[in-house]
Protein backbone atom coordinates (compact mmCIF):
# COMPACT_ATOMS: atom_id res chain seq x y z
CA UNK A 1 0.00 0.00 0.00
CA UNK A 2 2.84 2.39 1.09
CA UNK A 3 4.45 1.53 -2.23
CA UNK A 4 1.86 2.14 -4.53
CA UNK A 5 1.11 5.58 -2.49
CA UNK A 6 4.78 6.58 -3.05
CA UNK A 7 4.39 5.47 -6.89
CA UNK A 8 1.24 7.84 -7.07
CA UNK A 9 3.11 10.68 -5.37
CA UNK A 10 6.32 10.47 -8.11
CA UNK A 11 3.61 10.23 -10.69
CA UNK A 12 1.76 13.27 -9.25
CA UNK A 13 4.82 15.56 -9.31
CA UNK A 14 5.95 14.51 -12.40
CA UNK A 15 3.04 15.32 -14.09
CA UNK A 16 2.76 18.74 -12.39
CA UNK A 17 6.30 19.35 -13.14
CA UNK A 18 5.21 18.54 -17.13
CA UNK A 19 2.36 20.16 -17.49
CA UNK A 20 2.61 23.66 -15.81
CA UNK A 21 4.47 25.03 -18.41
CA UNK A 22 2.07 23.84 -20.69
CA UNK A 23 -0.82 25.47 -18.39
CA UNK A 24 1.34 28.72 -17.83
CA UNK A 25 1.31 29.42 -21.64
CA UNK A 26 -2.47 28.55 -22.24
CA UNK A 27 -3.11 31.08 -19.54
CA UNK A 28 -0.55 33.35 -20.98
CA UNK A 29 -2.50 32.69 -24.66
CA UNK A 30 -6.00 33.60 -23.28
CA UNK A 31 -4.63 36.42 -21.04
CA UNK A 32 -4.94 40.23 -22.02
CA UNK A 33 -2.69 41.64 -24.59
CA UNK A 34 -2.73 45.16 -23.43
CA UNK A 35 -4.07 47.04 -20.54
CA UNK A 36 -7.14 48.43 -22.21
CA UNK A 37 -8.12 44.81 -23.43
CA UNK A 38 -7.89 43.86 -19.37
CA UNK A 39 -10.09 46.58 -18.58
CA UNK A 40 -12.34 44.52 -21.12
CA UNK A 41 -12.07 41.24 -19.19
CA UNK A 42 -9.54 38.49 -18.20
CA UNK A 43 -10.56 36.02 -21.25
CA UNK A 44 -9.83 37.00 -24.37
CA UNK A 45 -9.67 33.88 -27.31
CA UNK A 46 -8.95 36.82 -30.13
CA UNK A 47 -5.32 36.67 -29.11
CA UNK A 48 -5.60 33.80 -31.51
CA UNK A 49 -6.81 35.36 -34.63
CA UNK A 50 -4.67 38.84 -33.87
CA UNK A 51 -1.66 36.62 -34.03
CA UNK A 52 -2.38 34.79 -37.14
CA UNK A 53 -2.96 37.75 -38.93
CA UNK A 54 -0.20 39.75 -37.75
CA UNK A 55 2.37 36.86 -37.54
CA UNK A 56 1.69 35.56 -40.72
CA UNK A 57 0.97 31.97 -39.82
CA UNK A 58 -0.86 31.26 -42.42
CA UNK A 59 1.70 31.32 -44.57
CA UNK A 60 4.69 30.11 -42.07
CA UNK A 61 2.13 26.80 -41.55
CA UNK A 62 1.51 26.38 -45.03
CA UNK A 63 5.08 26.00 -46.03
CA UNK A 64 5.83 23.92 -43.09
CA UNK A 65 2.75 21.09 -44.05
CA UNK A 66 4.16 21.16 -47.65
CA UNK A 67 7.56 20.49 -45.92
CA UNK A 68 6.37 17.87 -43.58
CA UNK A 69 4.57 16.43 -46.40
CA UNK A 70 6.93 15.56 -48.12
CA UNK A 71 9.58 14.33 -45.77
CA UNK A 72 7.07 11.90 -44.35
CA UNK A 73 6.12 10.78 -47.17
CA UNK A 74 9.52 10.17 -48.92
CA UNK A 75 11.14 9.15 -45.85
CA UNK A 76 8.39 6.58 -44.85
CA UNK A 77 8.49 5.09 -48.18
CA UNK A 78 12.59 4.73 -48.70
CA UNK A 79 12.13 3.42 -44.80
CA UNK A 80 9.96 0.55 -45.39
CA UNK A 81 12.14 -0.62 -48.20
CA UNK A 82 15.59 -0.21 -46.37
CA UNK A 83 13.94 -1.53 -42.92
CA UNK A 84 12.75 -4.55 -45.12
CA UNK A 85 16.10 -5.07 -46.70
CA UNK A 86 18.27 -4.85 -43.67
CA UNK A 87 15.45 -6.84 -41.69
CA UNK A 88 15.17 -9.72 -43.86
CA UNK A 89 17.45 -10.35 -46.50
CA UNK A 90 21.11 -11.13 -46.10
CA UNK A 91 23.52 -9.96 -48.33
CA UNK A 92 26.89 -8.79 -49.26
CA UNK A 93 28.08 -5.68 -46.84
CA UNK A 94 24.93 -5.59 -45.23
CA UNK A 95 26.69 -4.43 -41.54
CA UNK A 96 28.37 -1.98 -42.93
CA UNK A 97 25.39 -0.31 -44.81
CA UNK A 98 23.57 -0.43 -42.10
CA UNK A 99 26.10 1.19 -39.43
CA UNK A 100 26.45 3.91 -42.73
CA UNK A 101 22.96 4.26 -42.02
CA UNK A 102 23.43 4.71 -38.05
CA UNK A 103 25.69 7.66 -39.15
CA UNK A 104 22.90 9.47 -39.98
CA UNK A 105 21.16 9.32 -36.57
CA UNK A 106 24.64 9.83 -34.74
CA UNK A 107 25.95 12.62 -36.32
CA UNK A 108 23.78 16.43 -35.41
CA UNK A 109 23.18 18.36 -38.19
CA UNK A 110 25.14 21.06 -37.06
CA UNK A 111 28.07 19.44 -37.90
CA UNK A 112 27.50 19.60 -41.86
CA UNK A 113 25.07 22.34 -42.14
CA UNK A 114 27.55 24.58 -43.77
CA UNK A 115 29.39 22.26 -46.13
CA UNK A 116 25.38 21.14 -47.06
CA UNK A 117 24.32 24.53 -47.70
CA UNK A 118 27.77 25.07 -49.97
CA UNK A 119 26.90 21.71 -51.50
CA UNK A 120 23.35 22.89 -52.23
CA UNK A 121 23.95 26.07 -53.32
CA UNK A 122 26.24 24.92 -56.30
CA UNK A 123 23.15 22.51 -57.16
CA UNK A 124 21.33 25.89 -57.51
CA UNK A 125 18.36 24.49 -54.55
CA UNK A 126 18.84 26.79 -52.06
CA UNK A 127 15.55 29.18 -51.31
CA UNK A 128 13.56 25.87 -52.55
CA UNK A 129 11.41 23.43 -51.18
CA UNK A 130 13.97 21.32 -51.85
CA UNK A 131 16.68 22.42 -49.85
CA UNK A 132 14.69 22.55 -46.99
CA UNK A 133 13.04 19.15 -47.05
CA UNK A 134 15.71 16.83 -48.65
CA UNK A 135 18.18 17.14 -45.75
CA UNK A 136 15.10 16.46 -43.38
CA UNK A 137 14.67 12.96 -45.61
CA UNK A 138 18.02 11.78 -45.15
CA UNK A 139 17.93 12.08 -41.21
CA UNK A 140 14.55 10.42 -40.98
CA UNK A 141 15.17 8.12 -42.86
CA UNK A 142 18.15 6.87 -41.21
CA UNK A 143 16.29 6.87 -38.22
CA UNK A 144 13.43 5.08 -40.08
CA UNK A 145 15.66 2.02 -41.33
CA UNK A 146 16.57 1.55 -37.92
CA UNK A 147 13.09 1.25 -36.72
CA UNK A 148 11.93 -0.26 -39.38
CA UNK A 149 14.72 -2.97 -39.26
CA UNK A 150 13.97 -3.16 -35.68
CA UNK A 151 10.28 -4.20 -36.41
CA UNK A 152 11.01 -6.26 -39.54
CA UNK A 153 13.15 -8.25 -37.66
CA UNK A 154 10.97 -9.24 -34.90
CA UNK A 155 8.20 -10.31 -37.53
CA UNK A 156 7.43 -14.60 -37.26
CA UNK A 157 9.43 -15.70 -39.79
CA UNK A 158 6.67 -18.68 -40.81
CA UNK A 159 4.06 -15.50 -42.09
CA UNK A 160 6.97 -14.98 -44.65
CA UNK A 161 8.18 -18.31 -45.19
CA UNK A 162 4.04 -19.26 -45.98
CA UNK A 163 3.89 -16.20 -48.04
CA UNK A 164 6.72 -17.16 -50.28
CA UNK A 165 5.05 -20.75 -50.55
CA UNK A 166 2.32 -19.63 -51.89
CA UNK A 167 3.77 -17.74 -53.92
CA UNK A 168 3.91 -14.14 -53.24
CA UNK A 169 7.08 -11.83 -54.30
CA UNK A 170 9.13 -9.84 -51.96
CA UNK A 171 7.28 -6.51 -52.62
CA UNK A 172 3.98 -8.61 -52.41
CA UNK A 173 5.38 -9.67 -48.77
CA UNK A 174 6.13 -6.07 -47.85
CA UNK A 175 2.84 -4.34 -49.46
CA UNK A 176 0.31 -7.01 -48.43
CA UNK A 177 1.23 -8.42 -44.92
CA UNK A 178 4.10 -6.75 -43.56
CA UNK A 179 2.91 -3.10 -43.78
CA UNK A 180 -0.58 -4.01 -42.60
CA UNK A 181 0.43 -5.98 -39.68
CA UNK A 182 3.11 -2.91 -38.46
CA UNK A 183 0.45 -0.45 -38.79
CA UNK A 184 1.57 0.86 -35.07
CA UNK A 185 5.02 0.64 -35.54
CA UNK A 186 4.72 2.43 -38.78
CA UNK A 187 2.25 4.92 -37.41
CA UNK A 188 4.29 5.83 -34.48
CA UNK A 189 7.36 6.49 -37.60
CA UNK A 190 5.40 8.72 -39.08
CA UNK A 191 4.30 10.58 -35.76
CA UNK A 192 7.64 11.31 -34.98
CA UNK A 193 9.13 12.14 -37.99
CA UNK A 194 6.12 14.77 -38.42
CA UNK A 195 6.96 16.29 -34.84
CA UNK A 196 10.81 16.72 -36.04
CA UNK A 197 10.26 17.76 -39.51
CA UNK A 198 7.57 20.27 -38.01
CA UNK A 199 9.55 21.36 -35.28
CA UNK A 200 13.25 21.63 -37.21
CA UNK A 201 14.41 25.24 -36.97
CA UNK A 202 18.30 25.19 -38.26
CA UNK A 203 17.75 24.05 -41.78
CA UNK A 204 14.75 25.59 -42.49
CA UNK A 205 17.15 28.95 -41.57
CA UNK A 206 19.99 27.84 -43.12
CA UNK A 207 18.70 26.79 -46.72
CA UNK A 208 16.72 29.60 -46.71
CA UNK A 209 18.85 32.42 -46.58
CA UNK A 210 16.03 34.73 -48.43
CA UNK A 211 13.44 33.82 -45.97
CA UNK A 212 11.45 32.34 -49.20
CA UNK A 213 10.64 29.39 -47.11
CA UNK A 214 10.05 30.32 -43.32
CA UNK A 215 8.32 27.81 -41.49
CA UNK A 216 6.11 27.91 -38.73
CA UNK A 217 8.93 27.81 -35.97
CA UNK A 218 11.20 30.04 -37.87
CA UNK A 219 7.73 32.37 -38.28
CA UNK A 220 7.55 31.97 -34.76
CA UNK A 221 10.80 33.07 -33.81
CA UNK A 222 10.24 36.77 -36.32
CA UNK A 223 7.24 37.28 -34.51
CA UNK A 224 9.17 37.32 -30.81
CA UNK A 225 11.33 39.50 -32.51
CA UNK A 226 8.32 41.97 -33.13
CA UNK A 227 6.53 41.58 -30.11
CA UNK A 228 9.01 41.07 -27.27
CA UNK A 229 6.88 42.42 -24.57
CA UNK A 230 3.41 41.53 -25.93
CA UNK A 231 3.22 38.11 -23.77
CA UNK A 232 -0.13 37.52 -24.68
CA UNK A 233 0.40 37.21 -28.23
CA UNK A 234 3.39 35.46 -28.25
CA UNK A 235 1.89 32.80 -26.29
CA UNK A 236 -0.88 32.48 -28.55
CA UNK A 237 1.07 32.06 -31.69
CA UNK A 238 3.64 29.45 -29.54
CA UNK A 239 0.06 27.18 -29.24
CA UNK A 240 -0.48 28.11 -33.11
CA UNK A 241 2.42 26.36 -33.99
CA UNK A 242 2.20 23.77 -31.36
CA UNK A 243 -1.73 22.74 -32.31
CA UNK A 244 -0.69 20.51 -35.21
CA UNK A 245 1.66 18.30 -33.68
CA UNK A 246 -0.65 17.67 -31.02
CA UNK A 247 -3.77 16.93 -32.87
CA UNK A 248 -1.67 14.74 -34.65
CA UNK A 249 -0.65 12.76 -31.63
CA UNK A 250 -3.97 12.52 -29.86
CA UNK A 251 -6.19 11.45 -33.71
CA UNK A 252 -2.86 8.49 -33.92
CA UNK A 253 -2.28 8.09 -29.73
CA UNK A 254 -3.69 4.53 -29.62
CA UNK A 255 -1.39 3.42 -32.46
CA UNK A 256 1.57 5.48 -31.33
CA UNK A 257 1.76 4.09 -27.74
CA UNK A 258 1.37 0.50 -29.03
CA UNK A 259 3.40 0.61 -31.63
CA UNK A 260 6.40 2.21 -28.92
CA UNK A 261 5.74 -0.36 -26.95
CA UNK A 262 6.17 -3.28 -29.15
CA UNK A 263 9.13 -1.71 -29.85
CA UNK A 264 10.23 -1.83 -26.28
CA UNK A 265 9.26 -5.41 -26.18
CA UNK A 266 11.36 -6.58 -29.48
CA UNK A 267 13.96 -4.53 -27.82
Amino acid sequence: MGERAANYIVLVGVSVLVLAPILTILIAAFSPASASAAREGAFHPGNFVAAWQEGRFGSYMATSVLVAAIVVTLAVGLSLLSGYAFGTMTFRGQNVLFYLFLLGIMVPAEAIIVPLFFDLRTLGLTDTVWAVSLPQVAQSVAFGTYWMRTYFRGVNRSVIEAARLDGASSQRVLWSILVPMGRPAITTMVVLMFMWTWNEFLIPLVMSPSGSFRTAPLGLALFQGQYTQGTALLAAGAVLVALPVVLLYFLLQRHFIRGMLDGAVKE
